[in-house]
């Protein structure tokens, strides 16, 4: 077996039963990115940085994706809990509250409608040349 085969049996068996090690993982990828970030200066994020880190490791087959499913749901299942201390900083800026707020939240409505309906949209229509596809190639 190699030593690739066997860092990847490691972190299933290491992490892959439990959610919390998963959680705990990503959070130390996340870490490892902000802390390779600040040090050398790099003007990305560092849970960007993260990100793409976990990413290789899942592209290399370090890591299985099965091995990180369960910590990754329970993130995103979480994952309006990132969002309050975004609402506590508009507290902080009271002219978000008054005339400025409102167009803000209108831009944000008019802008997530408008991106949902083009999804709909493509996904229409896509989902309309799958069939074309199909029936065209039922009757070759």
């Amino acid at each position: 077996m190699s030593r690739h085969n066997k860092t990847a049996l490691f972190f299933h068996r290491a992490i892959g039963r439990s959610r919390l090690a998963q959680v705990v993982f990503i959070v130390a990828v996340w870490l490892i990115g902000e802390g390779i970030s600040r040090a050398s200066g790099i003007p990305v994020p560092g849970a960007v940085l993260g990100m793409f880190a976990l990413l290789f490791l899942l592209a290399t087959g370090t890591i299985r994706l099965s091995s990180m499913r369960r910590g990754a749901y329970l993130l995103l299942a979480d994952m309006l809990l990132f969002f309050i201390p975004a609402v506590l900083a508009v507290l902080d800026h009271k002219e978000f509250l008054g005339v400025v707020g409102l167009k803000i939240i209108v831009v944000i409505v008019a802008g997530t409608l408008c991106v949902m309906c083009m999804t709909a949209m493509a996904v229409d229509l896509g989902y309309r040349l799958m069939l074309a596809l199909e029936r065209r190639r039922a009757h070759a």
